[in-house]
C-alpha cells in the first residue's frame, strides 16, 4: 500500500511528459526513497531513466517497495487535465492506481489499471564517456530544431576548446560550434575528442520537457551511445540514445 501527495499536480505531469515522450509504457519502482523507472522505447535505440526522490512529495507513505505497470500515454492524458492550483493524492485500490485532483473547492477522482509491462530495464548502458558538457538548455533546442532543416540526424562534436553540432542532407549543410568559454556553455570536460550521430526525431523528444533556464548534460563517446540528462524540480531525467552508423 502506498499514498503520495503532490501538491502541485502540474509538476508530476511536468514529469511523466518527460517519460512518455519516448515510451508508452513502464514499470514505476516505489520505494522508502523515492519513485524510479527505467524503460527502452518500442524500437529499443533509446532508453530513459527517471527518479523522483521521496523529498518531493508532501505526504510519501509507503508500506513496503513495490512496482507499478502502467499505460504511461493514458496517464499522460489524464494529467494533461491538471488545473491550475490543484494538488495530487496517488494511491493503489485493487489494482488499480488512484489519482485525486484536489482544488480549492473540488475533487477528481481517475482510476487506471495497472498493467503488466513487457519489457522490463534494470540496467543502464555502462559507458565509460570520452568527453561531458553542460550547456543552457534552450540553445541546445534551437540546435536540434535548425538541424532537423536540413536532416533526420545531427552529429554532436566535442573537443578540449568547443563543442559542436553539424548536419548534412540532401538541401544542404549545417555547422554550429560554441567555444568553450561562451555564454551558453557551462562546463567543457574533454578526456578524449568525441563525436557520433543520433537520430533527431528522438533527441527533439529528449529535449523539449526541460524548463525554461535549466542546463543540459551531455556525455559522448565516439560512436557510442549519447548520455543526456536534466532536473525537473527535484527529479532527475536521464536519457540514453544509440549513435546512427550508415550502412
Amino acid at each position: 500500500m502506498f499514498e503520495l501527495k503532490i501538491e502541485n499536480a502540474k509538476y508530476w505531469r511536468d514529469c511523466v511528459e518527460s517519460i512518455v515522450s519516448l515510451v508508452d509504457e513502464g514499470s514505476f519502482a516505489i520505494s522508502k526513497d523515492g519513485i524510479a523507472l527505467k524503460a527502452m522505447d518500442p524500437s529499443s535505440i533509446s532508453m530513459v531513466s527517471f527518479f523522483m526522490p521521496s523529498k518531493a512529495f508532501s505526504k510519501y507513505s509507503v508500506d513496503k517497495d513495490t512496482s507499478i505497470g502502467l499505460n504511461l500515454e493514458n496517464l499522460s492524458k489524464i494529467l494533461s487535465r491538471t488545473r491550475d492550483g490543484e494538488s495530487l493524492i496517488m494511491r493503489d485500490v485493487d489494482n488499480k492506481i488512484l489519482l485525486e485532483f484536489i482544488g480549492p473547492s473540488s475533487r477528481r477522482r481517475y482510476k487506471l489499471q495497472m498493467i503488466d509491462v513487457k519489457k522490463s530495464v534494470e540496467k543502464e548502458p555502462s559507458v565509460q564517456f570520452d568527453a561531458q558538457v553542460e550547456m543552457v538548455g534552450e540553445p541546445l533546442k534551437d540546435m536540434i530544431k535548425d538541424a532537423s532543416l536540413i536532416s533526420s540526424y545531427i552529429a554532436f562534436k566535442a573537443s578540449k576548446d568547443q563543442f559542436g553540432i553539424s548536419a548534412r542532407g540532401d538541401s544542404g549543410e549545417l555547422e554550429e560550434l560554441h567555444e568553450k568559454e561562451g555564454s551558453f556553455m557551462k562546463k567543457v570536460d574533454v578526456q578524449k575528442g568525441a563525436d557520433a550521430t543520433f537520430n533527431l526525431e528522438f533527441l527533439e523528444n529528449m529535449v523539449k520537457s526541460c524548463p525554461i533556464g535549466s542546463h543540459i548534460n551531455i556525455d559522448l563517446k565516439s560512436n557510442e551511445p549519447l548520455r543526456l540528462g536534466y532536473k525537473i524540480g527535484e527529479s532527475s531525467i536521464t536519457y540514453f540514445l544509440a549513435p546512427y552508423m550508415e550502412e
